[in-house]
């Protein structure tokens, strides 16, 4: 079931056919860009951990290990909601597909940096007063601990951010038929929600327990309070979700060519 709201294909979008490109195609391009973004940096910065302390504990804990991708890859989900609201599931779905191939594109290409050897005058900038970057070896060997992602790190992450993408598009679209297009907080932080725990669920089971070999209740400890964390920046994005979509609707309004009396 397609939304009335939705601007589906350029034969309903708002410019005259002699445009170069439409503004409805115009400013998707534009969400595509800040979603494959936001997507390729989570995978980036990822690699870095921090820990937050809670105002409640969570299975006797109240201090949870992140991954600094928290700040990127909710974001992701709020995009693909915003991009579900005005251009549609098949719209959405297409930028999931776009944001996985371009992850791997990056994937293969830092793989690709790390193989190369090092030359002879990469050492560390002046400042970092570290002896172990003060060779091309040492130099190299930061960048493969950053850069050098481990098979289970990559193919949970992967797998996590099909799942939960694809689950987010299409539980944002049933709770819009269930409710005829009313309560867009309610698709917005349902299908969010879900899919969040969809993707905490895979992509931790696959490091914790593939790649660190932790016991199960310490690795459920752990998912539970990344995933608290997700929720609520979930929760706070939906007046960010309200705005950007009232901004955009109200944009493309104004691109509409006026009708000749």
């Amino acid at each position: 079931m397609k939304s009335t709201d939705a601007v589906h294909d350029r034969d309903h979008s708002p410019e005259p056919h002699n445009s170069v490109l439409p503004w409805s195609e115009r400013v998707y391009i534009v969400f595509i860009c800040i979603f494959t973004t936001l997507l390729v940096l989570t995978n980036i910065v990822g690699v870095k951990l921090f820990e937050l302390s809670l105002p409640f504990s969570v299975f006797g804990k109240d201090v949870v290990t992140l991954p600094t991708g928290i700040v990127t890859y909710p974001l992701t989900f709020l995009v693909t909601d915003i991009v579900s609201e005005i251009f549609g599931q098949r719209r959405a779905d297409a930028m999931v597909w776009l944001g996985f191939a371009m992850s791997l594109l990056m994937l293969g290409i830092v793989q690709i940096t790390i193989a190369i050897p090092p030359g002879s005058l990469w050492v560390a900038a002046d400042g970092l007063e570290i002896d172990y970057f003060k060779s091309p070896e040492g130099m190299q060997g930061g960048w493969h601990a950053i850069f050098g992602l481990g098979p289970w790190l990559v193919t949970g992450s992967m797998c996590a951010y099909l799942v939960a993408q694809l689950c987010d598009n299409r539980l944002f679209h049933f709770w819009r038929r269930l409710t005829k297009g009313r309560h867009l907080w309610l698709r917005n932080n349902g299908s969010t929600v879900i899919s969040q725990l969809l993707d905490t669920a895979i992509v931790n089971s696959f490091l914790f327990y593939g790649a660190f070999r932790w016991e199960f209740v310490f690795g459920l400890k752990v998912m539970a309070g990344v995933y608290i964390v997700k929720v609520a920046i979930a929760l706070l994005d939906t007046p960010f979700c309200y705005l950007s979509i009232a901004i955009v609707r109200k944009f493309l309004a104004s691109k509409m060519p006026t009708p000749v009396s």
